[in-house]
C-alpha cells in the first residue's frame, strides 16, 4: 500500500514522471506553439491588404516563442531543474474554496456575454466592470459605477476609433 508521503520506487517509470512532472507544461507549450504556427501559416492573406508587418507576423513570433520556451524549459527539466513553491503565499489550503464570488463572476461574464449584443459594448462593459467589482469585494456604491462607466467608455474608444476594432455600439451608438 503506498502512501503519498512515501517516495516512489526509484527505477520506475512512474516514479521517473512524478519526479519531471514539468514535462507535462512542456508538452502543453509544444502543442500550443505548433497549433499556433499551423494556424499562422495557412492564413490566406492578400498581399494588397497588408503593410511592412502582416498578419503573419505576430502569431509566428508568438509561435516560435512558446517553441523556444518549451524546448528550454525540457532542458532544464532533464537537467534537474525544478519548480520551487512559493513561499509568498497566504493562502489556506484548509479553507473551502469562496464559491459565492466565483459564481458571482461567472453570472457576470455570462450576463456580458448576453448583453453585448441588445446593449453594445459600452453599457454591458459597465456592467462587467463594475459587476467583477463588486463580486470581487468593492463595496463602494458610488464611485465603482462612475469608473466602471468610464473604463467602458475609454475601452470602446481605443479599440474602436484607434485600433479599428468595431465593438457594438447598441444603443449609443447614435451618440457616441
Amino acid at each position: 500500500m503506498s502512501d503519498e508521503s512515501t517516495p516512489s520506487r526509484p527505477g520506475t517509470a512512474r516514479a521517473w514522471l512524478r519526479e519531471h512532472s514539468e514535462l507535462g507544461v512542456c508538452v502543453i507549450l509544444l502543442a500550443l506553439g505548433v497549433l499556433v504556427l499551423a494556424d499562422a501559416l495557412t492564413l490566406s492573406v492578400d498581399i494588397t491588404q497588408r503593410g511592412p508587418v502582416g498578419p503573419r507576423t505576430v502569431p509566428v513570433v508568438v509561435g516560435t516563442g512558446l517553441l523556444v520556451v518549451a524546448v528550454l524549459l525540457a532542458l532544464d527539466v532533464l537537467r534537474g531543474g525544478r519548480g520551487e513553491a512559493e513561499a509568498g503565499e497566504d493562502v489556506d489550503l484548509g479553507e473551502p474554496a469562496d464559491r459565492r464570488t466565483v459564481a458571482l463572476l461567472t453570472g457576470v461574464f455570462l450576463a456580458f456575454a448576453v448583453l453585448i449584443g441588445p446593449l453594445g459594448f459600452p453599457i454591458s462593459g459597465a456592467l462587467l466592470f463594475w459587476g467583477s467589482a463588486y463580486a470581487l469585494g468593492s463595496r463602494h456604491h458610488d464611485r465603482d459605477p462612475l469608473i466602471a462607466a468610464g473604463l467602458s467608455l475609454v475601452t470602446y474608444f481605443v479599440f474602436d476609433n484607434l485600433l479599428g476594432v468595431p465593438l457594438p455600439g447598441g444603443p449609443l451608438m447614435g451618440v457616441l
